[in-house]
């Protein structure tokens, strides 16, 4: 990564109140990315899935045949920082949310850690409508809906069948499921797994370099 920074404008910046004392310095706040128009466009992309171990580094190695092309993975992905828009392997989860949770695990009545507290304690409810149309195309529409603990004490699971006009007939399901903070922490972090990696043939054409350099008005 230390060479992507390489790209980047320097800038004067003062470390005291000393008149005249500035350093010159990388202006890291300079700023890359990709039109939205062109993140949209499928066909000069394809849907990658992060595994545990992955980092950008090692993705842009084996799709782009270099480490160094790993800003166009994070930059395609609206990835600021890494350290937090990344998913986090299982170990590094797990430890994250006992960290994360460990003063509400002291407070309980009786002292637990942070991880068995988010798994003790839920975060949301939700009332779950499913609608499954029986005819020639089978269709099924789901609504997640958040709701407060006294509306979900209240939700009466049931499963109703009604007849169309046109002879269809159409199934309706409510259901309700709680989210413990755990889940959502989970939840949250699978969500960053699936990215788009831009296809090979377009990140390895140089005017995406010389784009770069314009931009940051690098000299490299």
């Amino acid at each position: 990564m230390a060479k992507y920074f390489n790209y980047f404008p320097q800038t004067l910046y003062s470390l005291s109140d000393e008149r005249n004392a500035v350093d010159i310095v990388t202006n890291i706040i300079a700023r890359f990315g990709f039109e939205s128009a062109l993140k949209e466009n499928s066909s000069i992309f394809y849907p990658y899935d992060i595994q545990d171990g992955d980092t950008p580094e090692m993705i842009a190695n084996k799709y782009y045949g270099s480490p160094e092309k790993h800003w166009i993975v994070l930059m395609f992905n609206d990835i600021i920082d890494p350290q937090f828009d990344w998913p986090l392997d299982q170990r590094t989860i797990t430890k994250y949310i006992n960290d994360k949770y460990s003063a509400n695990g002291a407070a309980n009545p009786t002292p637990q850690t942070g991880l068995v507290w988010a798994q003790a304690n839920i975060k949301s409810y939700y009332k779950i409508v499913t609608r499954v149309t029986n005819n020639s195309t089978k269709s099924t529409i789901k609504e997640k809906l958040e709701v407060d603990a006294v509306t979900y004490s209240s939700i009466i699971t049931s499963t109703n069948t009604y007849t169309l006009k046109n002879g269809t007939t159409v199934t309706q399901t409510v259901s309700k499921e709680t989210e413990t903070y755990y889940d959502y922490e989970l939840n949250t972090n699978e969500s960053k797994r699936r990215i788009k990696l831009l296809r090979a043939e377009f990140a390895s054409q140089s005017g995406l370099m010389d784009e770069l350099k314009r931009v940051l008005n690098s000299k490299e």
